[in-house]
């Protein structure tokens, strides 16, 4: 299509205006357990078929399910002119609870915490601050305390912060040579998924998890192995709580949810205990100098708005908070995926 016609007929905003409704066709597919079932029955099912095991209306599983063949999640084969429905490869590997690189609870939080802070967009973009009360009626810093009610929900919001990893968490722990780092913390690191990349890649080192009581609990409880050795644990908020001396720090998806006051506060803590010879490493996506950086970082930037105190930033950005912490010979590495990394050196 040339540019006169783009003008005439607008294919990329016709295409921009019904994103939220592909995203919501996704998310639902998943909580509604349509890719489960498939992967579970290891043959096409009839959309009559799969309304029944879940219990939904014919008519609108059969609407969900032509949606899903659109967005390439499902594949659909007609037999004695009867639809039958199976899972994509895609679906399969991803989008399935059980599989080893589930995104499902990723899925399940954009769904049901994200999609609703989205909601009040332009009152964030006017008033320069998170949505949460709007969204849900409590404050940025108790819908996190909402999330750890119960273990269950403890264990889900886990596995969403933790499952991105399975994609992208090798690319950032390779992104530098950090075999020499021999005692590594990872503030902030939830399930440990980080730390088994980087363990995997540098098996000479150990790594401790730092993160707040209820987390590591649940860590211990539902994701670290007693096998895992070079893994163990720390209770303790990075924040108000001493940081143990350490040759390594990773920090990954932790300074952008701050404001740059708070940001210098802990990477300067972290300077201070860091061994001479250390380093820290950030990992976040980050946006380009220019300002013309892939979609998403920017609206991870805009989300860190509706959700949060942070932002995304720049190399740049990032390098000015590490040299204003005290670290030098400062290095980033675009990994070509959602997240990039930042090594610092003492």
């Amino acid at each position: 299509m040339s540019a006169s016609d783009e003008l005439d007929y607008p294919v990329q905003l016709l295409e921009y205006k019904n994103g939220f409704m592909s995203s919501k066709v996704m998310f639902t597919a998943c909580e509604l357990g349509v890719f489960d079932l498939l992967y579970e029955a290891e043959e096409p099912l009839t959309a009559e078929d799969i309304a029944s095991r879940l219990h939904l209306n014919t008519d609108g599983a059969e609407r969900l399910l032509s949606a899903c063949v659109g967005l390439k999640l499902l594949k659909v084969e007609m037999i004695k002119d009867e639809a039958v429905y199976a899972n994509s490869d895609l679906s399969s590997k991803y989008l399935v609870k059980s599989s080893p690189k589930s995104l499902y609870h990723i899925m399940m939080y954009y769904s049901k915490t994200i999609y609703m802070c989205w909601h009040f967009l332009p009152d964030a973009i006017r008033e320069g601050k998170n949505q949460h009360e709007r969204a849900f009626g409590i404050s940025s810093k108790d819908i996190f305390e909402a999330l750890y009610s119960s273990e269950d929900e403890m264990k889900n919001f886990m596995k969403h912060m933790d499952s991105v990893w399975t994609i992208c968490g090798r690319d950032v722990i390779t992104a530098f040579d950090l075999s020499m780092y021999h005692t590594v913390y990872d503030l902030g690191g939830c399930s440990g998924a980080l730390a088994k990349q980087f363990v995997s890649e540098n098996p000479s080192s150990t790594i401790t998890i730092m993160d707040l009581p209820k987390v590591v609990e649940a860590a211990k409880k539902h994701f670290i192995t007693e096998e895992e050795q070079q893994i163990s644990f720390l209770e303790g908020d990075f924040f108000n709580d001493p940081i143990p001396e350490a040759d390594l720090y990773i920090i990954a998806r932790i300074v952008h949810d701050w404001k740059e006051d708070k940001c210098l506060q802990l990477l300067t803590k972290i300077y201070q205990s860091c061994r001479h010879g250390g380093a820290v490493l950030l990992v976040e996506a980050l946006l380009s100098e220019d300002k013309s950086c892939a979609v998403t970082s920017q609206l991870y930037s805009l989300n860190m708005l509706v959700q949060t105190e942070g932002k995304e930033r720049t190399p740049t950005e990032y390098q000015k908070l590490l040299t204003a912490s005290g670290f030098t010979d400062i290095q980033v590495k675009i990994t070509g995926k959602i997240y990039d990394a930042i090594l610092g050196r003492k």
